[in-house]
Protein backbone atom coordinates (compact mmCIF):
# COMPACT_ATOMS: atom_id res chain seq x y z
CA UNK A 1 0.00 0.00 0.00
CA UNK A 2 1.51 3.23 -0.82
CA UNK A 3 2.74 5.64 2.44
CA UNK A 4 0.10 8.17 3.48
CA UNK A 5 1.35 11.83 2.32
CA UNK A 6 1.10 13.92 5.33
CA UNK A 7 -0.02 17.65 4.81
CA UNK A 8 1.51 20.06 7.98
CA UNK A 9 -0.61 23.38 8.86
CA UNK A 10 2.80 25.07 9.58
CA UNK A 11 1.41 28.43 11.05
CA UNK A 12 -0.58 26.64 13.47
CA UNK A 13 2.83 25.27 15.21
CA UNK A 14 5.22 28.24 14.42
CA UNK A 15 2.77 30.21 16.42
CA UNK A 16 2.58 27.98 18.87
CA UNK A 17 6.54 28.39 19.67
CA UNK A 18 6.31 31.53 19.29
CA UNK A 19 4.03 32.32 22.63
CA UNK A 20 5.25 29.23 24.49
CA UNK A 21 9.08 29.73 24.03
CA UNK A 22 10.60 32.86 25.73
CA UNK A 23 13.14 34.95 23.22
CA UNK A 24 15.79 33.76 24.54
CA UNK A 25 17.13 31.92 21.41
CA UNK A 26 18.85 34.33 18.56
CA UNK A 27 20.09 34.12 15.48
CA UNK A 28 23.87 34.79 14.57
CA UNK A 29 22.45 38.49 14.06
CA UNK A 30 21.16 38.48 17.70
CA UNK A 31 17.43 38.34 16.28
CA UNK A 32 14.65 36.28 18.17
CA UNK A 33 14.18 32.64 16.60
CA UNK A 34 12.34 30.63 19.34
CA UNK A 35 9.21 30.30 17.15
CA UNK A 36 12.20 28.64 14.62
CA UNK A 37 13.52 26.57 17.59
CA UNK A 38 10.19 25.52 18.42
CA UNK A 39 8.74 24.61 15.27
CA UNK A 40 12.42 22.71 14.00
CA UNK A 41 11.98 20.46 17.39
CA UNK A 42 8.26 20.11 16.10
CA UNK A 43 9.09 19.01 12.23
CA UNK A 44 11.78 16.78 13.71
CA UNK A 45 8.97 14.70 16.22
CA UNK A 46 7.16 14.52 13.32
CA UNK A 47 9.95 13.22 11.31
CA UNK A 48 11.28 10.50 13.63
CA UNK A 49 7.64 9.66 14.61
CA UNK A 50 6.41 8.66 11.34
CA UNK A 51 9.14 8.80 8.90
CA UNK A 52 6.95 10.18 5.50
CA UNK A 53 8.07 9.63 2.22
CA UNK A 54 5.80 12.00 1.63
CA UNK A 55 4.76 15.27 3.07
CA UNK A 56 4.38 19.61 2.56
CA UNK A 57 4.32 21.69 4.77
CA UNK A 58 1.70 24.69 4.11
CA UNK A 59 2.50 28.40 5.12
CA UNK A 60 0.20 31.73 5.36
CA UNK A 61 1.27 34.72 3.63
CA UNK A 62 -2.04 35.96 2.07
CA UNK A 63 -2.19 38.05 5.59
CA UNK A 64 -4.11 40.88 4.06
CA UNK A 65 -4.60 39.63 0.26
CA UNK A 66 -6.10 36.23 0.25
CA UNK A 67 -9.13 36.17 -2.01
CA UNK A 68 -11.35 36.72 0.94
CA UNK A 69 -10.69 39.77 1.76
CA UNK A 70 -11.68 40.62 -1.73
CA UNK A 71 -14.89 39.17 -0.57
CA UNK A 72 -15.23 40.60 2.35
CA UNK A 73 -12.61 43.50 3.28
CA UNK A 74 -13.25 42.85 6.77
CA UNK A 75 -11.80 39.10 6.89
CA UNK A 76 -9.79 39.10 9.38
CA UNK A 77 -9.40 42.65 10.32
CA UNK A 78 -10.08 41.94 13.92
CA UNK A 79 -6.33 40.22 13.80
CA UNK A 80 -3.18 42.22 14.51
CA UNK A 81 -0.05 41.46 11.80
CA UNK A 82 2.50 39.56 13.35
CA UNK A 83 5.65 42.13 14.27
CA UNK A 84 8.35 41.90 12.15
CA UNK A 85 10.40 39.81 14.08
CA UNK A 86 7.86 37.04 14.13
CA UNK A 87 7.59 37.80 10.04
CA UNK A 88 11.31 37.02 10.34
CA UNK A 89 11.06 33.86 11.68
CA UNK A 90 8.52 32.72 9.00
CA UNK A 91 11.05 32.75 6.55
CA UNK A 92 13.45 31.26 8.43
CA UNK A 93 10.78 28.48 9.45
CA UNK A 94 10.12 27.81 5.45
CA UNK A 95 14.13 27.81 4.85
CA UNK A 96 14.03 24.68 7.62
CA UNK A 97 11.37 22.71 6.05
CA UNK A 98 12.90 22.92 2.89
CA UNK A 99 16.45 22.07 3.59
CA UNK A 100 15.08 18.88 5.55
CA UNK A 101 13.62 17.82 2.48
CA UNK A 102 10.04 18.55 2.57
CA UNK A 103 7.77 20.19 0.33
CA UNK A 104 6.82 24.36 0.92
CA UNK A 105 3.36 25.45 -0.30
CA UNK A 106 3.10 29.28 -0.05
CA UNK A 107 1.07 31.28 -1.84
CA UNK A 108 0.49 35.03 -1.34
CA UNK A 109 -4.07 34.84 -2.46
CA UNK A 110 -4.64 31.42 -0.99
CA UNK A 111 -4.52 30.47 2.78
CA UNK A 112 -2.55 27.78 4.08
CA UNK A 113 -5.90 25.68 4.75
CA UNK A 114 -6.27 26.05 0.99
CA UNK A 115 -3.40 24.76 -0.02
CA UNK A 116 -4.35 22.21 1.72
CA UNK A 117 -7.31 21.65 0.33
CA UNK A 118 -5.91 21.84 -3.01
CA UNK A 119 -3.49 19.48 -2.27
CA UNK A 120 -6.04 16.61 -1.21
CA UNK A 121 -8.10 16.96 -4.15
CA UNK A 122 -4.73 16.86 -6.39
CA UNK A 123 -3.80 13.52 -4.09
CA UNK A 124 -7.23 12.70 -4.47
CA UNK A 125 -7.04 12.01 -8.00
CA UNK A 126 -4.62 9.56 -7.26
CA UNK A 127 -5.98 7.56 -5.13
CA UNK A 128 -3.49 8.34 -2.18
CA UNK A 129 -4.32 8.57 1.38
CA UNK A 130 -3.46 11.82 3.49
CA UNK A 131 -3.10 12.43 6.80
CA UNK A 132 -4.03 16.77 7.78
CA UNK A 133 -1.95 17.69 10.28
CA UNK A 134 -3.30 19.92 12.63
CA UNK A 135 -6.02 20.95 15.17
CA UNK A 136 -8.30 23.31 13.46
CA UNK A 137 -11.51 22.19 13.04
CA UNK A 138 -12.19 23.67 9.67
CA UNK A 139 -10.02 21.43 8.16
CA UNK A 140 -13.19 18.63 9.05
CA UNK A 141 -14.74 19.81 5.74
CA UNK A 142 -11.91 17.59 4.07
CA UNK A 143 -11.97 14.53 5.66
CA UNK A 144 -13.11 11.75 4.36
CA UNK A 145 -12.76 7.70 3.58
CA UNK A 146 -8.80 8.82 2.04
CA UNK A 147 -8.18 11.42 4.76
CA UNK A 148 -8.10 11.96 8.25
CA UNK A 149 -7.09 14.85 10.92
CA UNK A 150 -4.39 14.84 13.35
CA UNK A 151 -3.60 16.91 16.48
CA UNK A 152 -0.25 16.07 16.89
CA UNK A 153 0.06 17.64 20.10
CA UNK A 154 -2.32 16.00 21.36
CA UNK A 155 -1.85 12.67 19.51
CA UNK A 156 -5.34 12.52 18.44
CA UNK A 157 -6.75 11.14 14.89
CA UNK A 158 -10.43 11.18 13.57
CA UNK A 159 -11.71 10.19 10.76
CA UNK A 160 -15.45 11.49 9.30
CA UNK A 161 -17.41 9.65 12.10
CA UNK A 162 -14.64 11.84 14.61
CA UNK A 163 -15.77 15.13 12.62
CA UNK A 164 -19.24 14.29 13.66
CA UNK A 165 -18.85 13.51 17.13
CA UNK A 166 -16.92 16.41 17.33
CA UNK A 167 -18.98 18.91 15.57
CA UNK A 168 -22.02 17.50 15.36
CA UNK A 169 -22.33 17.32 12.00
CA UNK A 170 -20.69 15.32 8.77
CA UNK A 171 -17.27 16.60 7.23
CA UNK A 172 -19.63 17.75 3.80
CA UNK A 173 -21.87 19.76 6.36
CA UNK A 174 -18.83 21.60 7.70
CA UNK A 175 -18.72 25.15 6.10
CA UNK A 176 -22.60 25.41 6.07
CA UNK A 177 -21.63 24.91 10.27
CA UNK A 178 -19.05 27.76 10.18
CA UNK A 179 -21.14 30.03 7.60
CA UNK A 180 -23.83 29.55 10.37
CA UNK A 181 -22.11 29.53 13.79
CA UNK A 182 -19.46 32.23 12.32
CA UNK A 183 -15.97 32.39 13.61
CA UNK A 184 -14.72 35.18 15.75
CA UNK A 185 -11.23 34.52 15.76
CA UNK A 186 -11.49 35.23 11.43
CA UNK A 187 -14.14 38.05 11.68
CA UNK A 188 -16.63 35.76 10.24
CA UNK A 189 -19.83 37.12 10.89
CA UNK A 190 -22.29 33.96 11.28
CA UNK A 191 -25.85 34.49 11.70
CA UNK A 192 -26.79 36.45 14.64
CA UNK A 193 -27.83 34.09 17.86
CA UNK A 194 -27.30 30.58 15.89
CA UNK A 195 -24.83 28.46 18.01
CA UNK A 196 -23.64 25.20 17.51
CA UNK A 197 -25.99 23.16 18.64
CA UNK A 198 -28.54 25.19 16.91
CA UNK A 199 -26.77 25.04 13.55
CA UNK A 200 -26.14 21.26 14.01
CA UNK A 201 -29.34 20.64 14.40
CA UNK A 202 -30.73 22.61 11.39
CA UNK A 203 -28.20 20.97 8.79
CA UNK A 204 -29.21 17.83 10.50
CA UNK A 205 -32.83 18.53 9.24
CA UNK A 206 -32.41 20.23 5.99
CA UNK A 207 -29.07 19.00 4.94
CA UNK A 208 -27.29 21.87 3.71
CA UNK A 209 -27.10 25.88 4.24
CA UNK A 210 -29.00 26.38 0.62
CA UNK A 211 -32.06 24.00 1.32
CA UNK A 212 -32.19 25.78 5.04
CA UNK A 213 -32.59 29.33 4.01
CA UNK A 214 -34.58 28.60 1.12
CA UNK A 215 -36.90 26.69 3.25
CA UNK A 216 -36.13 28.71 6.24
CA UNK A 217 -40.24 29.89 7.39
CA UNK A 218 -40.78 25.54 7.69
CA UNK A 219 -37.95 26.46 10.96
CA UNK A 220 -40.50 27.90 12.98
CA UNK A 221 -42.34 24.66 12.99
CA UNK A 222 -39.54 22.43 13.98
CA UNK A 223 -39.20 21.40 17.65
CA UNK A 224 -36.46 23.65 18.26
CA UNK A 225 -36.23 26.10 20.90
CA UNK A 226 -36.82 29.46 19.89
CA UNK A 227 -37.90 28.07 16.47
CA UNK A 228 -39.78 31.01 15.43
CA UNK A 229 -37.10 33.76 16.44
CA UNK A 230 -34.45 31.70 14.57
CA UNK A 231 -36.92 31.34 11.31
CA UNK A 232 -36.88 35.15 11.46
CA UNK A 233 -33.43 35.12 11.97
CA UNK A 234 -32.33 33.29 8.81
CA UNK A 235 -34.86 35.25 6.51
CA UNK A 236 -33.20 38.03 7.78
CA UNK A 237 -29.74 37.55 7.50
CA UNK A 238 -30.10 35.04 4.94
CA UNK A 239 -27.41 37.26 2.68
CA UNK A 240 -24.87 37.35 5.60
CA UNK A 241 -25.13 33.60 5.93
CA UNK A 242 -23.75 33.83 2.33
CA UNK A 243 -21.55 35.74 2.71
CA UNK A 244 -20.00 33.62 5.51
CA UNK A 245 -20.44 30.48 3.25
CA UNK A 246 -18.34 31.99 0.49
CA UNK A 247 -15.51 32.79 3.66
CA UNK A 248 -16.00 29.57 5.57
CA UNK A 249 -15.50 27.13 2.27
CA UNK A 250 -11.83 25.84 1.61
CA UNK A 251 -10.63 26.46 -1.51
CA UNK A 252 -9.10 23.36 -4.03
CA UNK A 253 -8.08 25.50 -6.76
CA UNK A 254 -5.35 26.91 -5.94
CA UNK A 255 -1.77 26.16 -7.55
CA UNK A 256 -0.33 23.50 -6.12
CA UNK A 257 1.99 20.48 -7.62
CA UNK A 258 -0.09 17.94 -9.04
CA UNK A 259 2.15 15.15 -9.15
CA UNK A 260 2.23 12.65 -6.44
CA UNK A 261 6.70 13.06 -7.00
CA UNK A 262 6.38 16.72 -6.17
CA UNK A 263 4.83 15.72 -2.47
CA UNK A 264 8.27 13.28 -2.23
CA UNK A 265 10.69 13.73 1.08
CA UNK A 266 13.71 14.82 -0.39
CA UNK A 267 17.26 13.94 0.89
CA UNK A 268 18.73 16.64 3.43
CA UNK A 269 20.79 19.42 1.91
CA UNK A 270 23.46 18.83 4.24
CA UNK A 271 25.04 22.14 3.64
CA UNK A 272 22.09 23.81 3.57
CA UNK A 273 21.07 22.69 6.95
CA UNK A 274 24.58 23.22 8.31
CA UNK A 275 24.92 26.64 6.82
CA UNK A 276 21.24 27.59 8.16
CA UNK A 277 21.64 25.78 11.54
CA UNK A 278 25.05 27.71 12.17
CA UNK A 279 22.85 30.98 11.31
CA UNK A 280 20.57 29.83 13.84
CA UNK A 281 22.91 28.90 16.18
CA UNK A 282 21.12 25.73 16.33
CA UNK A 283 23.37 23.08 18.76
CA UNK A 284 24.44 19.55 17.84
CA UNK A 285 21.70 17.70 19.88
CA UNK A 286 19.56 18.46 16.86
CA UNK A 287 21.59 18.60 14.23
CA UNK A 288 22.09 14.40 15.68
CA UNK A 289 18.63 14.17 15.64
CA UNK A 290 18.18 15.40 11.61
CA UNK A 291 21.64 12.82 11.25
CA UNK A 292 19.48 10.52 12.56
CA UNK A 293 16.94 11.17 10.14
CA UNK A 294 19.17 10.03 6.99
CA UNK A 295 19.70 6.77 8.59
Amino acid sequence: MPDRVYLVDASLYVFRAWHSIPPDFTDIDGHPVNAVHGFTRFLLDLLERVRPGHAAIAFDESLTGSFRNAIYPAYKANRELPPAELVRQFDYCREVAAALGLTVLTDRQYEADDLIGSAVACLARHDRRVVIVSADKDFGQLVGDQVEQWDFSRDQRWDAHGVRQRLGVKPEQVADYLALTGDAIDNIPGVPGIGAKTAATLLAHFGSLDTLLARADEVAFLRLRGAAATSARLREHADIARLSRALTGIAVDAPVPASVEAYARRAHDWDAVETLFDRLRIGPMTRARVRGLAG
